[in-house]
């Protein structure tokens, strides 16, 4: 594959994985954690605030990654940073996984985007830098 065609490769699967932060980031600080299932009742206001911080937080991780997708060949030190961040999130979400077992199916998806997806995505960022000289 030409560099060209990898980068653009990379810019439509990270522009799509971009999607997962967007929507749900806007719709969790609409929602609140009602969006999670089994959450039925209004929840206490002090969870019901942190909630929608941390989804307000996610949202713009999103945006941040986003802003990678054009001229991403550039844009490793932000990519990195931003993965990072989602990683070390992945972590902390298998600490729970540990102490309570497998959560719902959404946040499993999370787990594989976190731990597995992103993870790809920074290595793949890496290697069409390389390809481009910006790394």
């Amino acid at each position: 594959m030409s560099p060209g065609a990898e980068k653009r490769a990379l810019q439509i699967t990270a522009g799509l994985a971009c999607l997962v932060p967007l929507s749900m980031g806007v719709a969790s600080v609409i929602i609140g954690p009602s969006i999670l299932s089994g959450i039925d009742d209004p929840p206490p206001r002090d969870l019901d605030s942190h909630f929608r911080y941390l989804s307000g937080i996610f949202l713009m991780v999103g945006i941040a990654f986003a802003t990678c997708v054009p001229g991403i060949e550039r844009k490793t030190a932000r990519f990195r940073l931003l993965g990072a961040m989602i990683v070390l999130g992945g972590l902390a979400r298998a600490v729970s996984v540990m102490e309570y077992g497998l959560p719902s199916d959404g946040h499993r998806f999370g787990l594989v985007m976190e731990l597995g997806v992103v993870p790809l995505l920074m290595i793949w960022q890496s290697r069409v830098a390389r390809r481009f000289g910006s790394e």
